[in-house]
């Protein structure tokens, strides 16, 4: 019975600390879509996270996914958005449309996009992503490239913030 129990515990202990701790990651999918000529961006982003950033650098309390979400969290999320999180063509930055974000849970979900951007003449694609970096050391953003036939995945820390496809 007593190696039972210590089994039980050896075996409970790292699921306990398991889930204590804190995981901090985005995941961005980066696709082309051809009817539209434009590379289309989600990118998912914890809301605690989000609220976190706002405060720290804002000093804006968002309650973001909440009916007492501020009424600026929109306009700051966006400013943050273009300060941590470029996109490039052919080495060249490029701007991208802030469609808007929806909430999913404990998630937000950012939806961009670079119009017309004739994929005909494009060589590379590449996005510097350090959203949340600078809050938390241990931030991972993965960013899903499938453009045409080409696939690629990235995770981005804050050492190494930026992921190319080379089409």
């Amino acid at each position: 019975m007593k190696v039972l129990k210590i089994s039980l515990l050896i075996l409970v202990l790292p699921l306990l600390s398991f889930t204590a701790h804190k995981f901090y990651v985005s995941v961005t999918n980066v696709a082309y879509s051809e009817k539209d000529d434009a590379i289309q961006i989600t990118s998912r982003v914890f809301i605690d996270d989000l609220d976190a950033v706002l405060l720290e650098r804002y000093d804006i309390e968002g309650k973001l996914g909440t009916e007492e979400e501020s009424e600026s969290a929109n306009a700051y999320l966006e400013k943050y958005l273009r300060k941590k999180f470029q996109f490039y063509i052919n080495g060249e930055e490029v701007n991208y449309t802030f469609i808007g974000k929806k909430y999913d849970t404990d998630v937000c979900i950012f939806y961009l996009e670079v119009p017309k951007i004739n994929f005909p003449a494009v060589k590379s694609i590449e996005i510097q992503n350090q959203v949340l970096t600078d809050l938390f050391d241990e931030q991972q953003n993965v960013v899903h490239f499938k453009i045409k036939e080409n696939k690629k995945s990235f995770v981005l820390i804050k050492s190494d913030t930026k992921g190319m496809l080379k089409l």
